[in-house]
């Protein structure tokens, strides 16, 4: 691969990242969270504040940050690699692992 090329793509790959980014920041601020537990509140504003994403199928049984429809959230999770339960990690590191995902099934 020639080094315009390589250069091309990495400036492609960053540039989506900061729009992917700047979506999610967005779609944490619509939600309302006004009746939402305070775990959940919690973990919203860490989110932000640390620039952390949710990953998805990589917890331990009573190890993991919420989930979406599984159960009510923190530490709730009743199997391992449960794909609706997610961890908190910093940005880019949830691809890393092995079973890993950015979105719940």
């Amino acid at each position: 691969m020639s080094h315009q090329a390589f250069a091309g793509s990495a400036l492609s790959t960053a540039l989506g990242l900061v729009l992917a980014a700047s979506g999610m920041t967005a779609q944490a601020q619509d939600m309302d969270l006004s009746k939402a537990p305070q775990i959940v509140k919690d973990n919203m504003a860490r989110m932000q504040k640390n620039k952390l994403q949710k990953c998805y199928g990589i917890n331990t049984v009573a190890k993991n940050d919420c989930a979406e429809g599984a159960h009510s959230c923190a530490g709730q999770a009743t199997q391992a690699r449960d794909t609706k339960s997610f961890v908190l990690l910093p940005a880019g590191d949830c691809s890393k692992i092995q079973g890993g995902s950015l979105k719940s099934s």
